[in-house]
């Protein structure tokens, strides 16, 4: 017990996985969607600390690592051609593509620049004239609205210079294609804070009444954590199916209706392959028509056809809560932060990043538990 005597809310840790214990009598699996909250189970252990009967399997919820191949060969594609800059956040320049990353490109002379925020790039292409700046989006709900934010200051300042890649995704269609797959397993899900921030919780619920499952809006700390499995196994040891919000000190009901006014406003809802989970339906948001200038495939009529990952690489597994990354052969051997096959790896949000990061390079089933 010494390790739990290491966190910061050690007592509220001990009541929560005590809770837990009395309160179950069967097994259960349980998926937190969000590749942070994976992070933040893997670092601190709860996965370890929760009793044998609970199995935590982690979701697609990196947004970098279930953008497609070909997303990211367009990006590579673009940003190799003369007069233009491709910015993107970090973690998507080492994300491989068919044959390449985007470090690879500005290696060769490409100028790819890490910004911190869409906002960043609009601006450089306001100081660049000369230059066409295209900008990167990856996200769920959560980042999209600074992408729509960026479109619409582009539009309303008439910057000739700016567009987007949209590779933005939504969560709601990602859980339905777990649910409804043949193999799925997944009993209870923990839903990500941070885009019910921004989306309200309301979005669920359909999903809830559908399948027949507890979903429950949870936090990124370990206490947050434990309280969102705490809930779900409540629900699953009682029948009941609901949306719950653990997550209240930040998510209304409604979310933030300045954003999602902001969402409607500039994007439109379309299908779009994911990877590991092939094409979804409404899974994707694209600049719509009012802003096809700023929407970079259509400028610069970039078309790319559908990639494969790797055979030796198992990261449409772990992104669908199939398998838990140090099974995959590949695992810290021919797959490593440096040496990416898959975008899990390299991700700041990927499962397979945190197991390494954390120094869990084995795992006692063959399959997810």
């Amino acid at each position: 017990m010494k390790f739990i005597d290491e966190f910061r809310d050690a007592a509220a840790v001990r009541a929560l996985l005590d809770r837990i214990r009395t309160a179950i009598t069967r097994p259960w699996t349980i998926m937190e969607v969000c590749g942070g909250q994976t992070h933040t189970i893997v670092r601190y252990g709860l996965d370890e600390l929760l009793p044998r009967e609970v199995a935590l399997v982690h979701g697609p919820g990196c947004p970098v690592c279930v953008t497609p191949i070909e997303m990211i060969d367009l990006a590579i594609e673009l940003a190799r051609r003369p007069g233009i800059i491709l910015c993107s956040f970090g973690d998507m320049l080492r994300v491989p593509g068919s044959a390449a990353d985007l470090f690879d490109a500005r290696a060769a002379g490409a100028d790819v620049r890490i910004v911190y925020s869409p906002l960043d790039a609009l601006a450089l292409a306001c100081r660049e004239p000369s230059r066409e700046v295209v900008f990167f989006a990856v996200g769920f709900e959560t980042t999209a609205p600074t992408t729509a934010m960026a479109a619409y200051q582009a539009m309303r300042l008439k910057v000739p210079n700016f567009s987007v890649i949209s590779a933005h995704v939504r969560v709601p269609p990602a859980i339905e294609a777990i649910l409804s797959s043949p193999d799925n397993r997944v009993q209870g899900f923990l839903a990500a804070g941070h885009v019910c921030t921004i989306m309200g919780i309301d979005e669920y619920r359909p999903l809830v009444e559908r399948f027949r499952v507890p979903i429950v809006v949870t936090g990124f700390e370990p206490v947050d954590l434990l309280q969102g499995v705490a809930m779900c196994v409540a629900q699953l040891e009682q029948g009941r199916a609901e949306v719950e919000n653990q997550y209240a000190r930040s998510v209304r009901k409604d979310g933030n209706l300045a954003a999602r006014r902001l969402l409607e406003q500039v994007f439109t809802v379309v299908d779009r392959r994911w990877r590991g989970l092939a094409t979804l339906p409404n899974s994707a948001l694209a600049l719509n028509d009012r802003y096809a200038a700023y929407d970079a495939i259509r400028r610069f009529g970039l078309t790319r056809p559908i990639a494969s990952e790797p055979p030796e690489c198992r990261a449409g597994d772990v992104l669908r809560g199939l398998l838990k990354p140090p099974v995959c052969p590949s695992f810290g051997k021919s797959c490593t932060p440096d040496r990416p096959l898959g975008a899990p790896m390299v991700s700041a949000e990927g499962a397979c990043a945190a197991y390494f990061h954390a120094g869990r390079l084995a795992i006692g089933s063959a399959e997810a538990k």
